[in-house]
């Protein structure tokens, strides 16, 4: 049985598209496969109890080992101590060791900014 790694950089408030990884993630873990989610970046941002999703429970629940960059927490201010259940703190030494496992990882990409218009309106 295959175990996976899903990286996740974005905040779901702020893209649907880590509510369907989100999804995902939960459908592999009912399936039974190992699973874990490590939050990175903005995606820590619903890890603190204060805005904690629905889901992000359901992820628990269904057994999925859920995991929030230290320095991302740092970064945004957000103590270990205020993170919602189930949710732990790590480094990214946790991803590079999975990887260095042959874990199947799963890597949102982080949305590019827009790019300013040229001085003559083409992008």
């Amino acid at each position: 049985m295959s175990a996976y790694l899903f990286v996740e950089p974005r905040d779901p408030l702020e893209a649907d598209e880590v509510l369907h990884f989100y999804a995902l993630a939960l459908g592999l873990a009912r399936d039974r496969h190992p699973v874990m989610l490590f939050l990175l970046n903005d995606g820590v941002l619903p890890a603190s109890r204060s805005q904690s999703t629905v889901l992000l429970r359901e992820l628990v629940e269904a057994g999925v080992e859920i995991t929030a960059d230290e320095t991302s927490l740092r970064q945004r201010g957000i103590a270990t101590s205020a993170l919602a259940a189930g949710v732990r703190p790590a480094t990214i030494d946790v991803v590079f060791a999975l990887l260095a496992a042959g874990r199947t990882v799963i890597w949102q990409r982080a949305r590019e900014p827009a790019s300013p218009a040229s001085p003559d309106g083409r992008p």
